[in-house]
């Protein structure tokens, strides 16, 4: 399915029945990471797997930032009058997600952040350093924005009324003490660090992942 926000074409798939549920996907991936996940969730809520701006089947060669793609989430939202969303999102999602909670706090209901930072330092620097040789050779808009976004302080952090469960793995390339500090200047939050696990292997195994979200999600349904 396509819409059209924020002057550009996201493409979604939409499955499920309930409450809404938003699922926003990492760096130079799509939807489908999600595929199992949103096929788990759709008995109790009403999925919504999108496309960031740049990605997968949504408008490519449009300005990238951030803000930009949580403006176009926000608008998405408002086109759909959808209220009371639970948000999910992995890396770039969890980044997306934790804009959202902040500048539209009464839109969200719950939000699960795995594996998000507030600022590019947040990023281990061997991880960032490989990163920045590479879109040396490349000049890649995705890793670029990496690079030099986002600059999320924990005072807007303060700002989220929902309800958060934020995840990492302990082998991370998310430094452990930025995914405690987001969880710290969350009111309401609960942290959980994976053992053994890295960036993202916890969450495309939608299985792992599910195990470790599900029961942070189950209180909340529609009758």
């Amino acid at each position: 399915m396509e819409i059209t926000v924020n002057q550009i074409r996201l493409f979604y798939t939409q499955a499920g029945i309930g409450a809404p549920l938003i699922l926003l996907h990492g760096n130079g991936e799509d939807h489908t990471i999600f595929t199992d996940l949103q096929t788990k969730l759709a008995s109790d809520y009403t999925i919504y797997a999108i496309d960031s701006r740049d990605h997968g089947q949504s408008q490519h060669d449009v300005p990238l930032s951030y803000q930009l793609m949580a403006d176009d989430i926000m608008n998405f939202t408002d086109a759909l009058q959808l209220k009371n969303i639970t948000l999910v999102g992995f890396s770039d999602g969890a980044i997306v997600s934790m804009l959202i909670a902040s500048q539209r706090p009464a839109l969200v209901h719950k939000v699960v952040l795995a594996g998000g930072n507030l600022t590019p330092q947040g990023i281990k620097a061997p991880i960032r350093f490989g990163v920045r040789a590479t879109n040396w050779r490349k000049h890649d808009p995705l890793l670029s924005l990496m690079l030099n976004e986002p600059h999320i302080s924990t005072k807007a952090l303060h700002q989220i009324t929902a309800q958060a469960f934020v995840i990492a793995g302990e082998k991370d390339v998310v430094k452990k003490s930025e995914t405690v500090e987001i969880a710290s200047a969350i009111p309401t939050s609960i942290l959980r660090i994976v053992p053994g696990a890295s960036h993202s292997d916890y969450v495309k195994d939608n299985t792992t992942f599910y195990h470790y979200i599900a029961a942070f999600l189950q209180p909340y349904r529609t009758e």
